[in-house]
């Protein structure tokens, strides 16, 4: 039996990337969790993988995967989602906002005003889609005075990386973590942001693989990176923990999570922090 049996977790834009590896992570430990994402059926985005693949991976590896096709940009969808974890579970343990519209223009160099206002995008789907989110987990968690909403976040949250909206974004993040766990606190709650460093997404596989230079630029060198499944082992571990509440409010780097809690990758390892090189996080507990 694993430290999260008969939790349910709702892990968004999980068909690949991070949020798959976090959703595996979870149910490893036996967690339920719903998996959320845009892409249904193969072939139909560049990058390998959909919500089906994530949930039936969640199941072989002990826990139970429910994929759910949401768009994270739109409520209705959203509030349908949480209405039906309401309906088939009655609680709600973990979210972890992870869904993030990510430009295909992000590593481009060029400056602001040369690439398109579309680049906003990772605000809607990003921070505002991280709110609504936690909007509809609260009120499933705070009822039964119990629960974790985890951001994900990175470095960039200090560190300029790729451009102004990316950073604007994931400073957002941490910032509207720390304030939800203001309010969340009475209700026994906790709210965290995790700073990941490279991790060995799909997309970044890709990218290190055909943009030249991007391997030795400081925020993607590949001896630095993680699998995507390693922040989900961490949260795992926030989640069993027994003084969580501690803990609610901080922005936290992964790898020095990792270290506390004794995780280590799948392979063994655990990724360096780079607070020295990339800096380090504003918020501590309320």
């Amino acid at each position: 039996m694993g430290a999260l049996s008969g939790k349910v977790a709702v892990v968004t834009g999980a068909s690949r990337g991070i949020g798959k590896g976090t959703a595996t992570a979870l149910a490893e430990q036996g967690a339920t969790v719903y998996v959320t994402g845009r892409t249904v059926t193969a072939g139909s985005h560049p990058l390998p993988g959909t919500v089906g693949d994530t949930a039936a991976e969640c199941t072989r590896r002990g826990g139970h995967g429910i994929a759910v096709a949401v768009d994270h940009g739109d409520d209705a969808q959203v509030e349908s989602l949480f209405d039906r974890v309401r309906t088939e579970q009655g609680r709600l343990d973990i979210l972890v906002n992870n869904a993030f519209s990510l430009p295909d223009d992000l590593t481009d160099p060029r400056p602001f005003w040369d690439k398109p206002l579309s680049n906003w995008e990772m605000v809607d789907v990003g921070v505002r889609s991280n709110f609504v989110a936690a909007h509809h987990a609260a009120r499933i968690m705070a009822p039964r005075g119990s629960g974790l909403i985890v951001a994900i976040s990175g470095y960039t949250g200090v560190a300029y990386t790729y451009g102004v909206v990316f950073g604007t974004a994931k400073s957002a993040v941490d910032r509207m973590a720390r304030d939800m766990a203001v309010e969340l606190k009475p209700h026994g709650v906790a709210s965290v942001s995790l700073w990941q460093g490279l991790t060995r997404t799909e997309r970044a596989e890709r990218n290190l693989a055909t943009i030249p230079g991007l391997g030795d630029q400081a925020a993607t060198r590949p001896h630095d990176a993680c699998t995507p499944e390693f922040p989900g082992r961490v949260i795992a571990a926030l989640a069993a923990d027994p003084d969580l509440m501690t803990r609610t409010g901080g922005t936290y780097i992964t790898a020095e999570l990792a270290r506390r809690y004794g995780i280590t990758d799948v392979d063994g390892t655990t990724p360096p922090s780079l607070r020295d090189t990339r800096g380090a996080p504003i918020w501590s507990p309320v």
